[in-house]
């Protein structure tokens, strides 16, 4: 009876906690906030959370649920979710047509997918020309890639549900034809044209920060080596260049994660520059500027565009300051112009 009363207590601090950030939140979004000693921040919200929770909770579940209130006040995740779980309603759905779907539209033909039978949404959603393939990547671990041939869809999917940590983004490696996916503390590569049911590629751990997207660097060489970039939630951009021999060279002696070879990531010279005091919301490469570009929500170092060496050499990068930060930006080639929205 004691535990019940010592778990009831901490659940109600915990959501006055969460009422405070939504109230926090909102305020800032209208410009009348100011910030003061009492302002909960990540690092505030997780040391409360562990202090009411201890153990019972894990940090990925800390970390998922304070993006959840920051990104969207209005729609406060339940109480449950900061132990891993979910309500019925929000796990299972009555009825097939209340399923997150994937829509694939061409001229003539409109094919309906189902992710997933639970609450689940879509990460990140990637076309591939070239080889007539459309990548798509659910935040609870199903990846799928549609193939166009003739007038018929086929699809190739699986569920990485070997890591509790959510996908935050994915994208194609055009020359070594893997497709690349990141959660909060992992970079998978997966090679859809494998027979295997479960899937056969690999797994690169562990990073120390969250990784929140991830953008291929189109080269314009044919080499067996892709570079992707990758941005986190302590404003840092990562530059990996991955080749066929690192499949070979760098498996870790730690085994395999099902299918999944593990490798490690200090074996890899992955160059990190931190462009941003905030969280990156977004990372791209422009192989018409010969250019990428990143994003946070932060007002100072807002958006930067800028070579990929300064990923390398440390010079000063050209970088835009807009209130209240970039959540999305794009180009177009034909007007050239660069487009953000905050």
């Amino acid at each position: 009876a004691l535990e019940s009363i010592d778990f009831k207590n901490a659940l109600e601090q915990f959501k006055n906690l969460v009422e405070k950030m939504i109230i926090q939140k909102t305020k800032a979004s209208s410009g009348l906030y100011t910030k003061d000693d009492d302002e909960i921040d990540y690092e505030k919200f997780y040391k409360t959370t562990r202090t009411l929770f201890g153990s019972a909770v894990k940090d990925q579940y800390i970390q998922a649920f304070f993006r959840k209130i920051i990104s969207n006040p209005d729609e406060r995740p339940e109480w449950l979710e900061i132990f891993g779980c979910f309500s019925r309603e929000s796990v299972g759905m009555p009825s097939p047509s209340k399923e997150s779907m994937v829509l694939l539209v061409s001229e003539k033909q409109q094919i309906t997918h189902p992710v997933v039978k639970r609450k689940d949404v879509i990460k990140g959603i990637v076309k591939v020309p070239l080889l007539h393939l459309t990548v798509t990547a659910s935040q609870k671990g199903l990846i799928t890639v549609f193939r166009k041939k003739k007038k018929s869809f086929f699809s190739y999917s699986f569920y990485f549900h070997q890591d509790t940590a959510w996908i935050t983004g994915c994208d194609f490696l055009p020359n070594l034809k893997y497709v690349v996916v990141v959660t909060e503390s992992t970079i998978i590569l997966w090679d859809y044209k494998s027979k295997e049911s479960e899937g056969n590629g690999f797994v690169i751990k562990p990073m120390k920060n969250c990784l929140l997207c991830v953008s291929t660097v189109t080269m314009a060489d044919n080499l067996a080596r892709d570079t992707i970039l990758m941005g986190d939630d302590k404003g840092y951009v990562y530059l990996l260049t991955i080749t066929s021999d690192d499949f070979i060279m760098k498996q870790s002696k730690a085994g395999k994660v099902s299918q999944f070879k593990v490798m490690d990531a200090e074996s890899f010279d992955m160059p990190k520059r931190k462009l941003h005091d905030d969280w990156v919301g977004k990372v791209k490469y422009f192989p018409a500027l010969k250019r990428f570009g990143s994003c946070s929500t932060d007002s100072i170092n807002s958006f930067v565009l800028d070579d990929i060496k300064r990923l390398e050499d440390h010079l000063p990068v050209k970088e835009f300051s807009v209130p209240k930060g970039v959540n999305a930006f794009t180009y177009c080639g034909k007007a050239k112009v660069i487009v953000t929205g905050g």
